[in-house]
């Protein structure tokens, strides 16, 4: 393993990996409007030069799914950033937690390998809750919220356990305004949602690029 580049190099040049599923690919929205797209964005106003920006992502994916399109993709590593946002796809399924648990750590170990073993390169993503949306508006929405509460806490039990950074976007997805902040199918996020989610990730991203804005 070899040793990170300098807080100043990894400002000036950093290379992002996404994976994930339909949110991380930005289902209903623009390339530009994805939180990930956004968040480059925002790191390109704090002086952190993005040389490229890799997603493994598709819609209706689950953990193991991910984990085979990660496979196909061979994405090449280092990267000084990876993002993992992954799981409502297996909450949606009727998967239980208890099998979620395995495969998210699986999938966690594969992004600090392509963070180049550094853990805290590593961003995990909360899973928001589609049970406010007007997609979910016939099914039980407290029903929803509370397996999708038992996912998360999993997620940020494991990625605490390996010392990466967790971002909770759920707060942001169970606000009064993300009833009407979603894309055009009722389900999935809009590009105003997605701009929040970016902003509330960006300090973590900041902080796993070893930046800090002048």
């Amino acid at each position: 393993m070899t040793a990170p580049r300098s807080a100043t190099a990894e400002a000036r040049h950093a290379r992002v990996l996404c994976l994930g599923d339909s949110y991380t690919i930005g289902e209903g929205v623009a390339p530009d409007d994805r939180w990930t797209a956004q968040l480059t964005r925002l790191l390109g106003d704090n002086g952190v030069d993005i040389e490229s920006q890799t997603i493994v992502a598709r819609t209706g994916w689950t953990t193991d799914e991910l984990s085979l399109g990660i496979d196909a993709a061979r994405p090449e590593g280092p990267f000084e950033l990876v993002t993992l946002l992954i799981g409502v796809n297996d909450q949606y399924r009727g998967r239980s937690v208890t099998d979620f648990r395995p495969r998210f750590m699986e999938l966690l170990r594969r992004a600090m390998e392509f963070a180049g073993g550094y853990a805290a390169r590593v961003l995990v993503l909360s899973i928001p809750d589609w049970g406010v949306t007007p997609f979910a508006a016939d099914r039980d929405g407290a029903a929803i919220a509370a397996e999708i509460d038992a996912f998360n806490d999993v997620a940020r039990d494991e990625a605490a356990r390996a010392g990466a950074r967790f971002v909770d976007v759920t707060a942001c997805s169970r606000q009064a305004a993300a009833r009407t902040q979603v894309a055009a199918d009722g389900l999935h996020p809009s590009a105003t949602m997605y701009a929040a989610w970016a902003q509330v990730a960006l300090p973590a991203a900041l902080a796993a690029l070893g930046h800090i804005p002048e």
